[in-house]
């Protein structure tokens, strides 16, 4: 292992404190839908997701090297830099937590990095198309795409299944959410872990251990993904809850293809070096697989907040990090002071959080309230094409809707002609 100093081993601590986080934090893209519709146990999800979470963080480091190498200017960047970056990203991450908002970890660590540097050594210290091509570009294309194809992806299962017994194709399809939810944790692992990897790479190389350009060591590839690991172990239940039942209410079926989808997209931006939100992804695939149903309806009140929070993640980590920067470039007891803050921080959520508890055993105990179709769902049922054999839906209640009472008249009836 290279030479660590005092400073060096406090930024490396962060980061897989950060990495923990990501994982909790997260848990809920892979394991929610199949929380929600009953695929799998609580307990048993988050464990199958930690340990596929493990795997994935070896298969691939391309986007490792763009956190390490093309995000920022590496030769400016201070180990004070990467510690105040990652303030920003673990304090946004642990409060959007709080509130249920699942909002995307790396976005918080890419905003976090981007402030930090910027107060550091200025505008030229980020890389702005790199930033552009690779982050906002991805976060911006990576939700509609994955709800588009989640949403033909579930209309068509539920095209193919018309005439299938429900009881029959609801097992085939929660067997079919296992299959997908573990390529999900798969392909989290392996674009998620990979920017913690990037972060402590790029700390090494601003501390003066490793030479510029260097692929992630061993030992940092390890302990990335046995700490996101630990920390989808723990899940993340109040997100869990939130994308489970507070965005729409999915079928198997439906959550069959919103994985599926999130799974296929986020495999191809890791292959491609795009550091993407899982979370984006995720989210945007549930809520495509939403509509996809007949009559299904998105809870847009819920998604309106989760946007905002997507907006603002990254100047609000961002804004923390240029700020711890400036505390932490003062010397030692500015390093101490950030990290005390952080704990202090930490600790003062983590006791906010015990006043109601979320956990494995209450996570799909929540009433959701009924919501108007939007604009959007409108349109969408409008040009929906009504499903074979639609005339035969038509309930008893329906019938006895239009026959009169007795006693009373017929309003469709024809006026009686009057009397003579």
């Amino acid at each position: 292992m290279e030479h660590i100093t005092l400073l060096l081993a406090i930024v490396v601590v962060t980061a897989l404190v950060f990495d923990f986080t990501n994982g909790f934090h997260d848990t809920a893209n892979a394991m929610a839908t199949t929380i929600s519709t009953g695929a799998l146990k609580p307990k048993t999800a988050v464990a199958m997701s930690a340990v596929l979470n493990l795997v994935g963080a070896f298969l691939s480091v391309e986007v490792a090297n763009t956190i390490s190498k093309g995000l920022v200017n590496e030769e400016g960047i201070q180990p004070e830099v990467i510690l105040a970056a990652l303030v920003g990203a673990i304090l946004w991450n642990l409060l959007t937590w709080l509130v249920g908002l699942p909002s995307s970890s790396s976005h918080a660590l890419m905003g976090g990095l981007i402030g930090a540097t910027v107060a550091s050594i200025g505008l030229s210290g980020v890389n702005g198309g790199v930033v552009v091509t690779k982050v906002l570009l991805p976060a911006i294309a990576a939700p509609l795409v994955a709800g588009l194809a989640a949403m033909l992806a579930a209309r068509l299962t539920y095209r193919l299944d018309r005439n299938a017994d429900a009881k029959t194709t609801a097992k085939g399809y929660r067997a079919g959410q296992i299959a997908s939810a573990g390529l999900v944790s798969l392909a989290h692992g392996t674009n998620d872990a990979q920017k913690t990897m990037g972060i402590i790479t790029l700390a090494l190389v601003a501390g003066g251990t490793l030479a510029p350009g260097s692929n992630p060591p061993v030992w940092v590839i390890v302990s990335a993904g046995v700490a996101i690991a630990l920390g989808t172990y723990l899940g993340g239940w109040r997100i869990i809850r939130t994308m489970g039942k507070g965005l729409t209410d999915l079928q198997p079926q439906q959550g069959f293809a919103a994985q599926t989808s999130a799974a296929t997209v986020i495999l191809a931006s890791s292959n491609l070096g795009f550091s993407l939100s899982t979370t984006h992804s995720c989210s945007g695939a549930v809520m495509g697989a939403g509509l996809g149903r007949k009559g299904g309806v998105v809870r847009w009140s819920t998604a309106t907040r989760m946007f905002v929070a997507w907006g603002l993640t990254l100047p609000a980590a961002g804004l923390v990090g240029a700020g711890a920067e400036y505390v932490a470039r003062q010397g030692d007891w500015g390093v101490y002071t950030v990290a005390g803050f952080l704990v202090a921080s930490c600790l003062a959520i983590w006791l906010v959080s015990r006043r109601q508890v979320v956990d494995h055993t209450n996570v799909n105990d929540v009433e959701t309230e009924a919501e108007p179709a939007g604009v959007v769902t409108t349109a969408i049922a409008a040009v929906t094409p009504p499903p074979a054999g639609s005339v035969a839906a038509v309930t008893d209640e329906d019938l006895k809707a239009t026959i009169p009472a007795p006693g009373t008249a017929d309003p469709t009836a024809p006026p009686a002609p009057a009397a003579v």
